[in-house]
């Protein structure tokens, strides 16, 4: 298929609207991307010249320090060259040189090759992402007495956050919803390994207690430095409504019946912080039309370009609204509530959510 030309890509890009949304949201990231918290805190006590003048000092420091030492010798070659107008004398002939001229081919130069690791880089990550696809659920599960729906949306090409369905112990059916510490391809490895471990243990498991426990010593002893995992892991039967719960570390679940919200709090530590940590475990029973919703903090702490997050009461206020849909509704209805809050912001972190309802007695 014949590729359009460069001028008809600029001219459809132009027509789909919203550059300058994008350009601000860009802006905004290279800002915390580049300027560490500490720099962005002294910042903010500046006066607006002083402060500029600042931004761009150590914006174009901290650019150069990411940079391979050959490329960030020819990228302040070509700022020089810039700046200065090289002079030549050969005998009777004197050269004079448009620094400008000589510095746009190197900057280009450097473009090119950030750009070329880049591309290499996202076909591994294409990779990766469509080997993590693979491991998520195809479907929500059907259960006898129960209706179940999630949705997970990674704020990079490959995320840190954990939904799933699995073979729990004496043949119930076990929901997991677990979040790694941090973002992208680090989290994702974890993920993964989380994954594997609780898919071999679960099914043996003799308590929810037991399993807590192992699950931690394995992601400790053979964890990353300083990643850990949260884990709400729960365990429900066809035809009960009883629902019993680990909650190592996680996000406090909601518990929804009669349009009160009730929440389930964490008992123990993230999984992989500590060696020997002991984990506890909750129970309740669940009335028809009561839910159960778990969710990462990618939800709650969605931040607006304003600085304001979601929040929790938000997310309470939406599954309110949304309370009598059918769950596959709902959870797409509080998906598209944070999206509407984040109004075209990026989301840095990724967002899950996970609903169960009981349905018959």
């Amino acid at each position: 298929m014949e590729q359009p030309g460069i001028g008809r890509l600029v001219v459809e890009d132009f027509k789909r609207g919203q550059h300058g949304r994008t350009l601000r949201r860009d802006l905004r990231d290279i800002y915390r991307f580049y300027l560490s918290e500490a720099e962005r805190e002294r910042l903010a006590s500046m006066r607006p010249v002083k402060r500029w003048f600042w931004i761009l000092w150590w914006l174009a420091r901290n650019l150069l320090r990411r940079l391979s030492p050959n490329r960030r010798l020819i990228l302040v070659l070509a700022a020089l060259l810039f700046f200065v107008r090289p002079q030549w004398e050969y005998e009777t002939v004197r050269i004079d040189l448009d620094g400008s001229r000589l510095a746009f081919p190197l900057g280009v130069l450097v473009l090119a090759l950030e750009l070329k690791d880049k591309l290499l880089a996202r076909d591994e990550i294409e990779v990766a992402r469509q080997v993590q696809i693979s491991l998520q659920p195809k479907s929500d599960p059907k259960l006898p007495g129960w209706e179940i729906a999630s949705a997970t949306i990674p704020a990079n090409d490959v995320g840190g956050d954990l939904i799933d369905y699995l073979e729990g112990a004496g043949g119930c059916l076990g929901v997991a919803l677990g979040d790694v510490a941090g973002k992208g391809m680090g989290a994702a490895l974890l993920c993964a390994k989380l994954q594997a471990t609780l898919h071999a243990l679960a099914p043996g498991a003799t308590s929810l207690e037991a399993l807590g426990a192992a699950l931690n010593g394995v992601l400790e002893r053979s964890g990353l430095d300083n990643r850990y995992a949260t884990l709400f892991y729960a365990e429900i039967a066809a035809g009960s409504g009883e629902v019993r719960y680990l909650n190592a570390g996680h996000n406090p679940a909601l518990h929804i019946s009669d349009g009160a919200i009730a929440t389930l709090p964490a008992s123990s530590l993230p999984l992989g912080m500590l060696p020997g940590t002991a984990y506890g475990s909750g129970a309740l029973r669940l009335s028809p039309g009561d839910l159960v919703v778990l969710y990462s903090d990618g939800i709650t702490e969605a931040t607006a370009s304003s600085g304001v997050e979601f929040g929790l009461d938000r997310l309470q206020a939406s599954i309110r609204a949304a309370s009598t849909l059918p769950v596959a509704e709902l959870v797409g209805r509080v998906i598209e509530d944070v999206r509407e809050f984040l109004d075209h912001e990026k989301p840095h972190d990724d967002q899950s959510l996970l609903v169960l309802r009981r349905t018959t007695a």
